[in-house]
């Protein structure tokens, strides 16, 4: 406990933190007399961030209330932090669990968080409401640093201020507990603060327009109004997740490069020729998919002819791409995964750029995108262009994060964070014959950082492609109703 040093900072402390401190101390034994009148607001709060945060992760909550929220978030371990000794000791009460921790301190004090650091790192951080009554955000958010690794993820979530004169008269006519003044802090403000702190801002959310149940109505505003473009710059809370700014591993990562190949027999060999030698450890696995041409016994000879290289061959049981990329990836023994298309219309050759992107901590889920540089004749149908223009900016507001080509078949993650997206592959389910969506929605779900690569994309030398236009335009179509549901409007 830090009762002593804590209530000496306090006393310490300006006029307007002292009053915060104060508040929190006289309705700390009436905080629950007020859920009642929050309980919609505070549900749709605690499920878009059970929807952020995946049950099971070690979370620190800064200034953590009475613990309800840290508690329904399902922690692994959960360590709550308050300052106010009266919250602290009610928190205790209500949540006893062994997995739960709860401290009375400062979180702008930087011994308590120096303190922290002994820990282990921590998979969450969550300032929920609490950086609108900080002193110094900048050099709170800096403290965090040594609590965090690169796969840490701190959630800020807070209020639009805009809509301050209702919250006002909520308090004036009793509907909301008095609170004392906060900081006017935007997503704008907050994603400077940490970008100032080192901190790089992943994505951005706005939710509920009508912080009120109402019958229902209010619930479906939010769900199909509330969330759509511009409009949804009017809802009441908001969120930005980040992570620290570029952090590069200590040694160099091994990959394992998966080649998806069906009827491709004429650029076997040349994917293993043109594709450099870009890491010290570099596994290859062809991903056959039932061909009829003859393509896995070139895929043995290749192998045969080029005993030097780590080549390795899995043969789908199932259909698609998406089988093929399920297969290889669980076959893969290294730290980075690639996959390369066996039509080589990505140039095997760009395939260091990826590697060099998300081994300096440039992104976390590197995409390719063909729709940058010009492509060679032929390379994309007229169509397929203009669909992929379209698909990329509704899939750039349905995931929060750019994407300017969905279905260019280069992605690259580490093997750490395919094994997350599988084990929470169950939010999504079985739903992806592609490959590329089942891997970009599980990224965006655990906010990973989404970087883009821009290729040249070639036409083929060998085969024809096999992509039906219209048949994968309907897919692509089922694709945004699918993500919008699960995304946005859930």
């Amino acid at each position: 406990m830090l009762n002593n040093s804590n209530s000496s900072r306090i006393s310490s402390k300006s006029n307007r933190q002292q009053a915060i401190f104060d508040v929190s101390e006289q309705y700390a034994d009436e905080f629950t007399r007020w859920l009642p009148q929050k309980s919609y607001f505070q549900a749709e709060d605690l499920r878009y961030l059970q929807f952020l945060i995946p049950a099971g992760s070690k979370i620190l909550d800064l200034g953590c209330g009475l613990g309800d929220k840290l508690a329904a978030l399902g922690p692994s371990y959960g360590l709550g932090i308050d300052f106010s000794p009266k919250t602290i000791a009610v928190a205790k009460q209500r949540h006893p669990d062994t997995n739960l921790e709860f401290i009375e301190g400062d979180i702008e004090d930087s011994n308590l968080i120096n303190s922290l650091s002994r820990k282990e790192p921590f998979d969450i951080i969550l300032l929920s409401d609490v950086i609108g009554l900080l002193g110094d955000c900048q050099q709170t958010l800096a403290l965090l640093k040594p609590l965090c690794t690169s796969d840490t993820r701190v959630i800020i979530s807070y209020y639009s201020r805009a809509w301050d004169p209702i919250i006002t008269l909520s308090e004036i006519f009793g509907q909301r507990m008095p609170q004392p003044e906060n900081n006017y802090l935007s997503t704008t403000d907050i994603c400077n603060l940490l970008n100032l702190a080192d901190f790089k801002p992943i994505k951005r959310e706005w939710r509920q327009l009508i912080p009120k149940f109402w019958f229902g109505i209010g619930h479906f505003i939010n769900q199909y109004i509330g969330t759509l473009p511009g409009v949804r710059l009017l809802c009441l809370r908001n969120y930005v997740v980040a992570r620290l700014t570029d952090q590069k591993p200590t040694k160099q990562p091994s990959t394992s490069v998966i080649i998806t190949c069906r009827n491709e027999k004429g650029n076997i060999e040349p994917a293993i020729t043109r594709l450099p030698k870009f890491c010290d450890d570099l596994e290859i696995i062809f991903a056959e998919g039932g061909s009829k041409d003859g393509t896995l016994e070139e895929i043995h000879r290749v192998i045969a002819a080029y005993p030097e290289q780590n080549i390795k061959v899995v043969i789908q049981d199932g259909n698609g791409k998406g089988d093929a990329v399920r297969k290889g990836f669980a076959a893969a023994t290294k730290d980075i995964l690639i996959i390369l298309d066996g039509d080589l219309t990505t140039p095997p050759e760009d395939m260091p750029k990826f590697y060099d992107a998300i081994v300096n901590g440039k992104g976390e889920f590197i995409n390719g995108s063909r729709l940058v540089y010009p492509m060679e004749n032929q390379a994309m149908r007229f169509l397929n262009f203009l669909a992929n223009k379209g698909f990329s900016i509704i899939f750039t507001y349905l995931l929060n994060q750019r994407f300017t080509d969905t279905l260019c078949g280069t992605k690259v993650l580490y093997n750490r964070h395919y094994q997350s997206i599988s084990a929470n592959r169950n939010y999504f389910g079985e739903f992806d014959p592609f490959g590329d969506f089942d891997l970009i929605f599980g990224a965006c779900k655990l906010n990973l950082e989404v970087v883009e690569v821009p290729v040249r994309y070639a036409a083929r030398t060998y085969g024809t492609t096999q992509i039906s236009r219209f048949q994968h335009g309907w897919l692509l179509l089922k694709m945004v109703i699918f993500a919008y549901r699960k995304l946005k409007a859930f």
